[in-house]
């Protein structure tokens, strides 16, 4: 009865699987429990899983093998190709910077050779602007003050003007974007354009400096020239010719610096010549009393030709020598009492007459503006004056046009 209720509520035990192995008279029997059954069910199909998976890999290992060799390869030639791709754009950098360093390097050269041939025409360029700037005259004074030295910019020259300071300020701020190369560019440009410019401006003065000279020398043979005083100021330029062959820019500054030797020998030349004719005064800042020419006689009150002029001075006033040359008399001479006759050559001479005193001999060579002597009334004279003659050949000339002459040439010399 209990046994019959325990089955209704709890269900029907089970009882072990039980394998039994009958071999003759031998009877064997083993009990499995349903886990250790459970257990070797899962270890057969682990095995029977592995032994699947280890055929499979036996049969795929080639295939597998080699597609991984091929995916290793094409990532090393993806590898190789991108480095090939570097090293080729390396390359690339590496040659544009070397081009750039000899590109640069050729331009640091070409402004050093313009700068050497720069400073080379300075120290060519100075003593002759010393030579210029030493005793600057008159007019000749004028026109250096308002010029600029050579080598230098000027601020009107160098064309900043207030109308362009805007657009050289939008120039500068747009530089400022620009990569290093191109502002190293722009900055050999604008260094280019500044040589550029004084080689432009030495020329030009060069030039200007030539045509000043070519103008003294010709106003200085004009002025002599109205006192019929002839001077051969264009003695480079006669009988010359040739066929027209243009020259090479680099040879232009040579060929401006003989240009401006010529004209200062050819301005020295006339200097020379003009120092060496009779222009000055011989009493400056003393009245004429009696021109040259007929006038009568202050003695006997005749007519008479007055071959000098007087100059109308008290006892003692130094007579000065109105050009360089050699005295070939000094002492008495007749109607002209004590005086001093001097040779300059060109055939002319000028006399010094009616002295007080004779302060040089003959055959002393004196120069312009030397004192010679001091007036007198010595001769024939009716008072203390100079009587001042210039001769050429002999022949008495009016001495005030060689006087006038003089004062317009004065500066220049």
């Amino acid at each position: 009865m209990q046994s019959t209720s325990h089955s209704a509520v709890l269900g029907r035990r089970k009882e072990p699987h039980t394998i039994i192995i009958a071999r003759g008279d031998a009877v064997r029997h083993f009990t499995i429990r349903p886990w250790v059954a459970t257990l070797l069910v899962c270890c057969v199909a682990v095995i029977a899983a592995g032994y699947l998976l280890a055929t499979t890999y036996l049969v795929l290992r080639d295939d597998l093998i080699g597609a991984s060799v091929a995916w290793q390869a094409r990532m090393q030639q993806a590898y190789e190709d991108r480095i090939a791709t570097l090293r080729s754009q390396i390359d690339r950098i590496t040659s544009r910077q070397l081009l750039d360093q000899q590109l640069m390097e050729q331009k640091v050269n070409e402004l050093i050779e313009r700068q050497t041939a720069l400073t080379e025409r300075q120290n060519v360029i100075a003593p002759i602007v010393e030579r210029v700037n030493t005793a600057p005259t008159g007019e000749e004074s004028e026109r250096i003050e308002k010029k600029p030295q050579l080598g230098t910019v000027s601020p009107d020259q160098s064309g900043f003007k207030a109308s362009q300071i805007a657009a050289l300020w939008k120039t500068r701020t747009e530089s400022l974007n620009k990569t290093p190369a191109e502002k190293a560019d722009l900055a050999f440009s604008t260094i280019t354009k500044s040589l550029r410019h004084v080689e432009d401006d030495q020329l030009k003065r060069l030039e200007s400096l030539a045509d000043d000279a070519y103008q003294t020398a010709d106003k200085i043979s004009q002025a002599l020239a109205s006192a019929g005083l002839v001077i051969d100021v264009d003695y480079d330029k006669a009988n010359v010719g040739g066929p027209l062959i243009e020259i090479d820019k680099s040879q232009v500054f040579d060929t401006r610096v003989r240009e401006l030797n010529a004209a200062f020998r050819m301005l020295d030349t006339v200097k020379d010549q003009a120092r060496s004719l009779p222009v000055a005064n011989p009493a400056p800042g003393r009245p004429v009393s009696s021109s040259f020419g007929v006038r009568r006689d202050p003695i006997i009150g005749t007519a008479a030709l007055h071959s000098g002029m007087d100059f109308r001075t008290g006892t003692g006033t130094p007579i000065r020598a109105t050009a360089s040359g050699t005295v070939v008399s000094a002492g008495w001479s007749g109607g002209y009492g004590r005086m001093v006759e001097v040779e300059h050559g060109q055939g002319f001479t000028t006399r010094y007459a009616h002295m007080s005193e004779i302060l040089v001999v003959p055959g002393e060579k004196i120069e312009r503006g030397m004192i010679v002597g001091k007036t007198g009334s010595s001769g024939r004279s009716t008072g203390p004056h100079l009587h001042y003659e210039v001769r050429k050949n002999g022949t008495a000339l009016d001495p005030l046009r060689f006087i006038t002459a003089g004062r317009q040439i004065q500066s220049y010399l």
